[in-house]
């Protein structure tokens, strides 16, 4: 804990004031970034990234980070805020460009990935920065199940299945009886 290595010089004060509070709030939990990433939904090599400034972590990272490390209410809403300013200058690596597959697509044409000439992959926020949501499996118990037609279907198919194996064990009650 704690050797970290430097954050690079031309990192943005929002991105290295976040990572070194993120790096702060990981060594006190006194964790190793194995045990870190068994504790939460990311893996060893994602903490890495995340922690040395290479990535930019999802924001439910940070908040898992909080729960491991006992922050709660005040404390880990100024993670979330931390997280949001370092999120909108994180500088990214220029994307390589994209060309469609065949050669260039005719002006209006789409090509293989759906984009049109003269438009590349569609924008990002601000500061370049997609959230990808992934939750831990264990944050999802608290949520509302899904309702509508396909959970419907699906408590109907539970009843009846239920119901074959009460028929089953009937007949097979039966029949040794």
């Amino acid at each position: 804990m704690g050797a970290w290595q430097p954050l690079p010089d031309e990192l943005p004060a929002e991105v290295r004031h976040f990572v070194e509070q993120l790096r702060l709030l990981k060594d006190g939990t006194g964790l190793s970034l194995a045990a870190l990433g068994a504790r939460t939904a990311y893996s060893k090599s994602s903490w890495q990234r995340y922690l040395n400034a290479t990535q930019p972590p999802p924001r439910q990272a940070v908040a898992a980070l909080c729960r491991v490390a006992g922050l709660t209410g005040v404390d880990s809403e100024r993670f979330g805020v931390r997280w949001e300013l370092a999120v909108r200058v994180w500088p990214r690596e220029p994307a390589p460009p994209r060309l469609p597959v065949g050669g260039p697509a005719a002006d209006g044409a789409a090509d293989a990935h759906g984009a049109r000439a003269g438009h590349g992959a569609a924008p990002r926020g601000a500061g370049g920065y997609e959230e990808a949501p992934t939750l831990p499996w264990w944050d999802l118990l608290d949520e509302e199940p899904p309702s509508g037609p396909r959970s419907g279907r699906l408590l109907l198919c539970a009843a009846l299945l239920v119901l074959a194996l009460l028929l089953a064990a009937v007949a097979g009650a039966v029949a040794l009886g």
